[in-house]
């Protein structure tokens, strides 16, 4: 798949990031840190998020706002399925990920496309919600670093803390119950954009280097998002009953990990 020139967000994706921005401090204490290189902000930029709630993406696109930043997003495929959110999706100019599905090197390809014509590109390397009972980003999966060493772009860490406390994982009745009074509760959601995560030494085409690129992008988000849960080395304090729990996939450098 190729594009042509430079890729610039639609208007409904600008307006879209507008409203995150306005919308998203209705709901808790929105704090934005660190920043990317001015030479990326228009892109190519790779930005590797950590996933630890539905309420997530929607903070990072507020935090991506305030930075002056329009990320196409990888997203899971059940989101294109749904009517009026999908369409709006696919408009948007966001890329569809169906990780359990034959042609998901179709995906690669356009990942690859949206970086040669200039995009930022938000993804996360875990492929979903962290389960890991300390929420710390779980082992990685490889398709952020190959497009990574593919394109020779630049990986910003893009992490935060805070925004499992807005929304519940799963049941309607947690869903809108948490939401609902999440303007009265008011949770800090921290958003922090790090320092470029090296891949020097390592090749598209060496056996191994994917996930040795993929490892060294997850140990980097964890590194920045220490400081963001200072006070919560281990587990978090706000425990989400509905959040399914495994150490199946802790990565080795978390506290469940080891």
């Amino acid at each position: 798949m190729t594009e042509r020139g430079p890729w610039r967000a639609p208007v409904l994706w600008r307006v879209l990031l507008v409203l995150a921005r306005i919308l998203v401090p209705l709901v808790c204490r929105l704090r934005v840190t660190g920043d990317v290189p001015d030479g990326l902000r228009r892109g190519p930029l790779l930005l590797a998020g950590n996933h630890i709630g539905l309420f997530d993406p929607i903070a990072l696109a507020a935090a991506c706002r305030a930075r002056g930043l329009a990320p196409r997003i990888m997203v899971t495929g059940g989101i294109f399925r749904t009517p009026l959110v999908g369409p709006a999706f696919r408009h948007c100019g966001h890329l569809r990920v169906d990780r359990d599905r034959p042609g998901t090197g179709e995906v690669l390809g356009q990942a690859i496309a949206a970086i040669r014509a200039r995009s930022v590109l938000a993804a996360y390397p875990e492929g979903r919600i962290s389960q890991d009972p300390g929420l710390w980003p779980e082992r990685p999966r490889t398709g952020l670093a190959r497009i990574a060493l593919i394109t020779g772009t630049t990986v910003v860490p893009a992490v935060q803390w805070g925004a499992h406390e807005v929304l519940a994982w799963g049941g309607a009745a947690s869903i809108a119950r948490t939401l609902l009074t999440a303007p009265w509760r008011r949770p800090v959601v921290r958003v922090h954009f790090g320092s470029p995560v090296p891949l020097d030494g390592l090749g598209a085409e060496v056996p191994g280097d994917a996930q040795r690129a993929a490892d060294r992008i997850t140990a980097a988000t964890i590194a920045e998002l220490r400081s963001l849960r200072a006070g919560e080395p281990d587990l978090p304090r706000h425990q989400d009953p509905t959040r399914p729990l495994s150490t199946a996939r802790s990565f080795p450098g978390t506290p469940l990990g080891r």
